[in-house]
């Protein structure tokens, strides 16, 4: 198994897109980034603790390539868009990829440059590429929100 970890604006519709996906075994919601110890959503939203609300993948890189995960990463949110995604903005909202291996960041890498030179973005993408942070899983009212509630995607 291995993880990834992105955060692509408010985390529910981005872990329901991940669930979809052959392959992936997990997916957790919880917050990284930033510099406060065991964030509750609460302090996170005040966009003072520096996370970015994430969704950790876990994955057997057998059935389902890195590669394949960031294709859904872009194509699940607005990666031209600083610190917000539609109606929600602040820096808890911000597009990262949180790389847990060098190849990973390779990939994550690659993939932004290709898809900022493809010309089907009208903005450049301000997608953050960092190493992987301690990991705060979010309350448990938030994993598989939209699932719970019957629900196959945000607003967004």
């Amino acid at each position: 198994m291995a993880k990834a970890t992105f955060g692509a604006g408010c985390f529910w519709g981005v872990e329901a897109a991940f669930r979809q996906i052959a392959g992936v075994k997990q997916t957790a919601v919880g917050y990284s980034g930033g510099q406060t110890k065991n964030p509750t959503y609460e302090q996170v939203c005040t966009d003072r603790t520096g996370h970015a609300e994430v969704v950790e993948v876990e994955y057997d890189p057998e059935q389902v390539s890195y590669d394949r995960l960031l294709e859904v990463f872009w194509a699940n949110h607005d990666p031209t868009q600083l610190n917000r995604q539609g109606p929600d903005h602040g820096s808890q909202y911000r597009s990262a990829i949180f790389y847990h291996t060098p190849e990973q960041q390779a990939a994550a890498e690659a993939s932004k440059k290709a898809l900022n030179e493809s010309g089907k973005l009208r903005r450049p993408i301000v997608t953050l590429i960092e190493p992987a942070r301690e990991f705060y899983r979010a309350e448990e009212y938030h994993q598989q929100y939209l699932e719970k509630r019957g629900q196959s995607s945000c607003h967004i």
